[in-house]
């Protein structure tokens, strides 16, 4: 059935989800397939996105552990079933979902006794926890435990150091990584020259991204690498001086072009890296789904202003960059 569906295409790539499932709140599972591809493309798609899914999807962990009571990480505190490391291992098992970037308070503060589960976090509003029965402690006594909590997106894992401890602040292994695990397979079909390919992927993840998410962002951060090649300055290479050099097209020259062009058409062509923005600046942007100079020019500055994690700095350099290149501004409020 699969052989038929791709043999009804032999010019657009076609993808779908062939299988979904949710084994646990901790275990979602996708299955995708691609096709009609050409003989060796699937592979070249298919070890690409194992090793985006695997390492370019940023994730959100449980960093650091804090209690003034706790002597060091090796200690056992009276009326703990758990020793302070059993805990430090269970919050990093605790899985959490956010868009948030930068570093987060979280804390919690229980009386036992009874057990302590990810429920009894107390966490941003931005930071949604996937699985509230996971197991932290089990308070045997009627005591008091209070910890407070760092929580942080980033992608792929820290260890944390030798001799750790910061007057009763602990770091934790993080492992950043939504994907628990990805493979991708081939199926050949036809004869000759007319042999074409599937890829199916297959997508495990713990629960703070479908399967499907997962795709979908290691597919935009593998376009966003490539982006920089599409749109690449020419240089000199010059080996010898007999041999031809092309002339350097740049930036600026790009820019006069644009303002020659009373279509406007490569505005959606003009990826915001090029602006020479502040990487903070740029940062934001990126976050917000602003990927080229058409995307930022439907903005206004009170749009801008009103982003997460905007400052009046990075709306006043985007500004400046727009005046300086376009001699143009962004207006104030949307009509």
């Amino acid at each position: 059935m699969v052989r038929e569906e791709a043999a009804k295409s032999t010019r657009t790539l076609q993808w779908k989800c062939v299988e979904s499932r949710v084994d646990s709140k901790r275990l979602y599972y996708g299955r995708f397939i691609l096709s009609p591809l050409m003989k060796g493309q699937a592979d070249t798609i298919g070890i690409a996105m194992r090793r985006a899914l695997l390492g370019e999807i940023e994730g959100t962990c449980i960093t650091r552990a804090k209690s003034e009571k706790v002597p060091h990480e090796y200690s056992t505190i009276v009326g703990i079933e758990e020793s302070v490391h059993e805990i430090l291992l269970n919050l990093k098992e605790i899985v959490l979902r956010s868009n948030l970037y930068g570093i987060r308070d979280a804390s919690i503060c229980v009386r036992g006794p009874r057990y302590v589960t990810a429920q009894d976090i107390i966490s941003p509003p931005s930071v949604k926890i996937v699985d509230t029965t996971q197991y932290i402690a089990n308070l045997t006594e009627p005591i008091d435990l209070c910890i407070g909590l760092q929580i942080k997106r980033d992608r792929g894992s820290r260890m944390k150091p030798i001799n750790n401890s910061q007057d009763g602040s602990y770091p934790i292994d993080a492992v950043f990584m939504p994907v628990r695990n990805a493979n991708h397979s081939i199926h050949s079909y036809g004869n000759g020259n007319e042999k074409q390919e599937i890829l199916f992927l297959e997508i495990w993840t713990n629960g703070s991204l479908t399967p499907k998410e997962a795709l979908y962002e290691a597919s935009r951060n593998l376009i966003d690498l490539f982006i920089p090649f599409l749109h690449a300055e020419e240089e000199d290479f010059e080996e010898n001086k007999n041999k031809f050099t092309l002339p350097p097209f740049t930036f600026q020259d790009r820019l006069t072009n644009l303002k020659k062009n009373k279509k406007g058409i490569p505005l959606k062509y003009l990826f915001i890296d090029q602006l020479e923005l502040p990487t903070r600046t740029y940062n934001c942007l990126k976050r917000s789904n602003i990927h080229t100079l058409s995307d930022l020019l439907s903005k206004s500055q009170e749009d801008l202003r009103k982003m997460e994690y905007f400052r009046i700095e990075d709306v006043k350099h985007i500004l400046d960059t727009l005046q300086k290149h376009f001699v143009i501004d962004l207006p104030k409020k949307k009509f």
